[in-house]
């Protein structure tokens, strides 16, 4: 049975994560109840995911709720102390556009969670999110963050370089490919700069910032891994970490448009013209703005992930 919200003691400390089972999300999750948060994991298929409760504390509430429904946005969030926004969209489909997801309901969400009196929120969006770009995705990334701060003052962004994990779509893909592929097409001449992160390392960042271990002035995150690659230097390390040899060979950023304006016709969608976008621009964390390690987390590198996947193939 999904368990819906009731009610809470006066100073509670409890952190409602909406997109608690995605990617990201579950991770988030994870970490907050190893701290013995009280949490609630915030989606449209609550069963999706069993959390694993290392702390031995209560498990997490799983809520379904809809972030474009106000009114279960409302219910979900009473009585929080904290709210996390990990909710995201890669694909849009009929009325799950960019903008409905990563602006109008990121604000109505943010608006919600001031309106019930919740401490923090914060919001997690991604290293160069511009509302001025000309991608309909990183437009709206940029815009979300915009319209999160207007509608509640003090909120935290958080901003993730490219994130990997045993379970994701971009160092688990490039390693499967290394190993099938004689040559492998690059984007462009592969030279977009780009600065992994392991999203346990992130989780653990939103984690900290949620749950108050760290008290912080600072209003924008970026979380990033220890080493810049550029595109081709990644994919070249990654072969030679599993001993695979390969021909590297660019392959014009035209081309992977119209690849991928085909490939989001079909049911499993393994390239979008919002990944191509991504691709464009470098995506590594400025200089000026803290990140994992003011927040006393040690980066990780992909080693550790290669190496995994290399004895799981």
């Amino acid at each position: 049975m999904t368990n819906q919200p009731g009610r809470t003691e006066a100073g509670e400390n409890i952190v409602t994560v909406f997109g608690g089972t995605g990617f990201l999300g579950r991770r988030i999750v994870t970490s907050l109840l190893d701290r013995a948060v009280d949490v609630r994991a915030v989606s449209r298929h609550p069963h999706k995911h069993k959390f694993d409760n290392v702390s031995g504390k209560r498990p997490s509430q799983q809520i379904e709720a809809d972030i474009l429904d106000s009114s279960s946005i409302a219910a979900a969030v009473a009585g929080s102390r904290a709210v996390v926004n990990a909710v995201s969209l890669y694909v849009e489909r009929g009325k799950q556009t960019f903008e409905r997801v990563h602006v109008e309901a990121a604000a109505d969400l943010a608006a919600t969670s001031r309106d019930a009196g919740v401490e923090m929120f914060v919001q997690i969006s991604g290293i160069g999110s511009d509302p001025m770009s000309r991608s309909n995705y990183i437009r709206a990334r940029g815009r979300g963050e915009e319209v999160v701060k207007a509608a509640f003052p003090g909120a935290v962004i958080v901003r993730p370089s490219v994130m990997v994990g045993p379970d994701d779509t971009f160092i688990t893909t490039i390693a499967r490919l290394v190993h099938i592929l004689p040559i492998y097409p690059l984007f462009g001449e592969g030279g977009t700069r780009l600065q992994p992160v392991y999203v346990e390392d992130v989780a653990e960042a939103v984690s900290r910032l949620a749950s108050g271990q760290y008290s912080t002035d600072a209003s924008i995150f970026e979380c990033a891994g220890p080493r810049i690659y550029s595109y081709r230097e990644l994919v070249q390390e990654i072969a030679t970490q599993l001993n695979a040899r390969i021909r590297l060979v660019p392959v014009p950023f035209a081309v992977w448009r119209i690849l991928a304006t085909a490939a989001e016709f079909l049911p499993v969608v393994s390239l979008t013209r919002n990944q191509v976008d991504l691709m464009l621009r470098d995506n590594v964390a400025a200089n000026d703005l803290p990140g994992l390690e003011e927040l006393g987390i040690q980066s990780r590198g992909i080693e550790e992930l290669v190496d995994m996947i290399g004895h799981a193939a």
